[in-house]
């Protein structure tokens, strides 16, 4: 029988980063996680990181090889008409801006400092379920090595993602779930090949949605908008750049061509779940909501949830008052709903839905002319696009 103080499920960036705030904090954790290190760490995710995110980091000790490798960014491109519009996030919100720093690579820098501190993380474990959690002890059962293994705790986080196991654990009548499914996906790929732009590129397009991106100077990582049901073998190498050079059409813009090294098809999805509580298990992250990536807000929000959950626990352990525990689903879910607002707003200014509508793409077209000519308009994007403040 293991005893810790805060059981962790998941070692993703809400759980890591949450074991790491409680350390320093003097609290004690165990990470259990059910892939293996070398899985989690070259899983390739988001990559772009608010300005609170990144100021967080490097309050917390993480931030020296993010300010080494990571790419910042001062402003992005809505590109639109065969035409480019820069939005100058850092003019607009008084030197905001964004890093671009892959999640691969911030689970990296994350499970470092845990086990340099010794912090204990338990990958590969197996069959795991929680158990009391609505009592002062709950409790953690798995499989590790095949030996039946368990850990008592105080509290539970659950930070396992959209498909864990700890919200499908809280009976169900004491949950609401509110869903939007996209009638669209994005086919991304990983390729060796420099940049195009330094910045960001969101393209809309008669033929649909694209969106320029990186993960260094010589990686690009790149996405089209195409149909839920798409079959990734119906996509050679060839059609993939035909199709990215059309949808990025502009006058002197060359798309720089490479191999490339993945291929994935994601599914578009907005999902809240709540309360974000329930009795001693708390969920983080994606247990909890999910965010078309349009927005690149998934992973600054399970960062921003772990932080107030740290703050909560840690007042709980100094002065034994559970206040600040009891107001955490309401916390969280008012920047939750606020990044669920901004990201559903710039897929449907991005993506077409029918591409038969021309009134749509029409009314899209006047939307982002209003975005890329209103200092108003503008600013509002920048604001939310380079993260809310903290509270």
């Amino acid at each position: 029988m293991m005893r810790t103080q805060v059981g962790i499920i998941g070692a993703g960036p809400a759980g890591l980063f949450l074991s790491h705030l409680l350390h320093l904090r003097g609290i004690e954790s165990v990470v259990l996680e059910t892939q293996s290190r070398e899985h989690i760490e070259n899983r390739v995710r988001a990559g772009v990181l608010e300005q609170g995110t990144v100021d967080l980091f490097n309050e917390t000790g993480l931030g020296e090889r993010m300010r080494r490798e990571g790419l910042v960014h001062h402003g992005f491109e809505l590109r639109f008409n065969r035409q480019g519009h820069r939005i100058d996030m850092f003019a607009l919100t008084g030197g905001r801006c964004i890093t671009v720093y892959g999640q691969q690579e911030v689970i990296k820098d994350l499970v470092a400092a845990r086990l340099e501190a010794d912090g204990r993380i338990l990958f590969e474990v197996a069959d795991v379920s929680i158990h009391d959690f609505v009592s002062p002890k709950p409790g953690i059962r798995f499989r590790t090595n095949g030996e039946a293994r368990e850990i008592t705790c105080d509290f539970i986080a659950g930070c396992d993602g959209f498909h864990g196991i700890c919200r499908s654990s809280i009976p169900a009548d004491a949950l609401k779930f509110y869903e939007r499914i996209y009638p669209f996906a994005w086919l991304g790929i990983l390729a060796e090949a420099p940049p195009s732009s330094h910045e960001l590129i969101y393209a809309n397009h008669e033929r649909g949605f694209a969106l320029h991106s990186m993960r260094s100077p010589f990686l690009t990582r790149l996405y089209l908008q195409c149909a839920c049901d798409e079959n990734l073998d119906n996509w050679p190498d060839a059609r993939i750049w035909e199709e990215l050079s059309a949808r990025f059409e502009m006058d002197g813009f060359v798309l720089n061509e490479g191999p490339i090294q993945q291929r994935s098809i994601t599914q578009m999805r907005s999902f809240v779940s709540e309360p974000m509580q329930f009795g001693r298990l708390f969920l983080a992250g994606d247990s909890a909501h999910i965010v078309p990536p349009t927005g690149a807000k998934g992973m600054n929000l399970a960062i921003a949830d772990v932080r107030l959950l740290a703050r909560a626990l840690d007042r709980f352990y100094s002065s034994r008052s559970e206040g600040e525990l009891a107001t955490y689903s309401g916390r969280c879910l008012r920047r939750v709903w606020r990044a669920q607002y901004f990201s559903y707003w710039m897929t449907n200014m991005l993506h077409r839905a029918n591409i038969d509508d021309a009134y749509e793409y029409r009314r899209q077209l006047a939307e982002l002319d209003n975005v890329t000519s209103s200092p108003a308009a503008a600013t509002n994007l920048a604001e939310n696009y380079s993260g809310l403040p903290f509270d």
